[in-house]
């Protein structure tokens, strides 16, 4: 079986998919910053018998990220499925009128670089394969810019532009990309916008292969 790829690996969605995945058979490559989170996260995935290992990268640090990628198609296999959704800092999330064009290195950088590093370096696998899927989790922001939080809107457009196009341009290639956007907090008791709901839905994405953006619930007015 391949490998489903988590970058942005957290005690919520993250691990959530992570068991989705890994529960019809794929092996799971974790990412994230913290080693003591990937090894904490992999033994829960092992006691559920699904075969998991983590690898350290920060988002922001592309040569890193890079690494871990290949790394983990080394370790675990060729990645078929590749999930970018790491939470956005929460500095990233200034008033529109107090942004500073330096303010906007991050986010761009998080939004931008860190998924096209992320994509360049499973590619060559998927295409590989004959097969694969790409996807982008945002939040409502990416759709409907907030004036409160500038650098999430303006990084998340560019970001759902870059999915876009990846997902004309691969389309013919057999690797599907798709956009999940989740309006609102990711909470437990929400029908639609609980970790294990929105597993289901990004599996059900995976699956299906039918159209670029989906939302988790419709978006307030």
């Amino acid at each position: 079986m391949t490998t489903f790829a988590l970058v942005g690996t957290g005690t919520g969605l993250g691990i959530a998919t992570a068991h989705r995945f890994g529960t019809v058979g794929h092996t799971v490559a974790l990412i994230s910053r913290s080693a003591e989170k990937l090894a904490r996260l992999t033994a829960e995935l092992a006691r559920d018998g699904i075969q998991a290992r983590g690898f350290t990268a920060d988002v922001l640090d592309i040569e890193s990220l890079d690494a871990a990628l290949y790394a983990a198609a080394a370790a675990l296999g060729p990645i078929e499925i590749l999930q970018y959704s790491p939470v956005p800092r929460a500095d990233f999330m200034k008033p529109v009128l107090g942004t500073t064009a330096d303010d906007l290195d991050a986010p761009l950088a998080f939004s931008v670089k860190g998924p096209v590093t992320a994509v360049n370096a499973v590619l060559p696998g998927m295409r590989q394969l004959g097969r694969g899927t790409l996807l982008f989790v945002n939040g409502g922001s990416a759709v409907h810019p907030h004036l409160d939080r500038a650098g999430t809107s303006i990084a998340f457009a560019a970001e759902s532009a870059y999915a876009r196009m990846l997902h004309d341009a691969l389309g013919p290639e057999n690797i599907h990309v798709a956009q999940l956007i989740i309006p609102g907090a990711i909470r437990p008791d929400a029908e639609h916008r609980s970790p294990d709901a929105l597993a289901r839905r990004l599996y059900d994405i995976h699956i299906r292969r039918n159209g670029f953006r989906h939302y988790a619930e419709p978006l307030p007015d």
